[in-house]
């Protein structure tokens, strides 16, 4: 991480022509569960991984907001009151609507964009793009307690989870619950954080994988995925339709011991939907009881249940991500699921430490078998949350 920022101060102070008044970071997320439940008002439990996005940023003199980055030649720049009239003008798009929703979204939860000094932001990343690791809100969450500071809004870490919410809904158009940018926001290493979707009640629960002997194992398929396209979107309705149905606002508000009478007025992909949250948030609960009684090694069920309930019930997983999951499982994980949107992206596996290498060799192979493209494996490690660099 060190390199990288020594590589990002440079790299600022080449385009900018004056060093960066700061560096500030921010990690992208595993959810170990509770997976598509938060956009209903449910239980989610993400922590933090040892990969993250990093800010440079420079006050300016002239009121102008000015975003570049490492991973691409566009730079775009306008003055910071302007932001309003983009976004209502849809002026705010590609990837520059991460960072620059965010600037945006801070003026809806009470900044004065009129009054706030220009700001040159410089990001780079090494949270992999499309593979389920929330690549995205660790952009945002980063951008947003760098302009948090500089512009002394003094918003808590919660608020500034709505903000970067609110950007990927509104300007990148993912209608995305408040899981990732929470995640990014909220984490401290060894734990992760469970989060009350509804309340936005969240505390830390420490996992000990180190200590178990155990670690996390990602397997990202290299199939790309995208929250702002259709599939996200059609889950997201058919929950919200089958809340109404039910006569509640969330679908939070449905218990296991309901499902029967939800199957009895669904139709069966509405039901097949709606039982996956209801059940999800099941799991995320007995997880947590599970960590804090006997410790992670007992979880490895609730994980393969959720898998399987992603594949069959909620139907957003792809045959790379079940043949990740079903080899690391039959190579001595003692549980895998797909994480993250799905329609691609990433599988996680919790692995003895002296397993790692025999799953990840067993997971290069089977892919090869089948024809896929060869998938990215590394473990990754609960990590802190987003923070100003030294």
């Amino acid at each position: 991480m060190s390199d990288m920022r020594d590589e990002l101060r440079t790299m600022f102070a080449g385009l900018t022509g004056h060093d960066a008044d700061g560096i500030w970071s921010a990690p992208g997320r595993v959810n170990l569960i509770g997976e598509h439940t938060d956009y209903s008002g449910g239980f989610v439990l993400p922590f933090a991984i040892d990969r993250r996005a990093l800010l440079a940023l420079g006050l300016r003199d002239d009121g102008v907001l000015r975003v570049a980055s490492t991973f691409s030649d566009e730079v775009f720049e306008l003055p910071v009151a302007e932001l309003c009239a983009a976004q209502a003008d849809g002026r705010l798009g590609g990837w520059s609507a991460y960072p620059l929703g965010v600037a945006w979204a801070l003026g809806e939860f009470g900044a004065d964009l009129d009054a706030v000094p220009g700001v040159d932001l410089l990001i780079d990343s090494n949270v992999p793009v499309g593979a389920g690791l929330s690549s995205s809100a660790a952009i945002e969450s980063a951008v947003a307690i760098a302009l948090d500071e500089v512009w002394r809004l003094g918003l808590s870490r919660q608020t500034l989870a709505l903000v970067g919410q609110r950007a990927e809904n509104d300007v990148v158009g993912a209608p995305t619950g408040i899981m990732d940018q929470s995640a990014s926001l909220l984490s401290r290493p060894d734990a992760a954080v469970f989060l009350d979707c509804l309340s936005l009640e969240s505390e830390i629960v420490p996992l000990g994988f180190a200590d178990a002997g155990l670690a996390v194992l990602v397997i990202d398929t290299g199939v790309m995925h995208a929250h702002s396209t259709g599939g996200y979107r059609e889950r997201r309705e058919s929950c919200e339709a089958g809340a109404a149905a039910l006569g509640v606002a969330m679908l939070r508000e449905v218990g296991v011991d309901e499902l029967d009478r939800a199957r009895r007025i669904l139709d069966d992909v509405t039901f097949r939907r709606v039982r996956h949250v209801v059940t999800e948030n099941q799991r995320v609960l007995d997880t947590v009881k599970l960590l804090r009684s006997e410790g992670p090694a007992a979880i490895g069920e609730l994980l393969d249940a959720s898998h399987r309930s992603l594949r069959d019930d909620f139907e957003v997983s792809v045959p790379e991500l079940d043949l990740a999951v079903d080899t690391a499982i039959g190579n001595g994980a003692i549980g895998a699921r797909m994480t993250g949107g799905g329609f691609g992206g990433s599988a996680i596996a919790l692995v003895p430490v002296d397993t790692v290498s025999r799953v990840q060799v067993a997971v290069d192979g089977a892919f090869a078998e089948h024809g896929f493209g060869a998938p990215e494996t590394f473990v990754v490690r609960p990590s802190d949350g987003a923070h100003r660099e030294p």
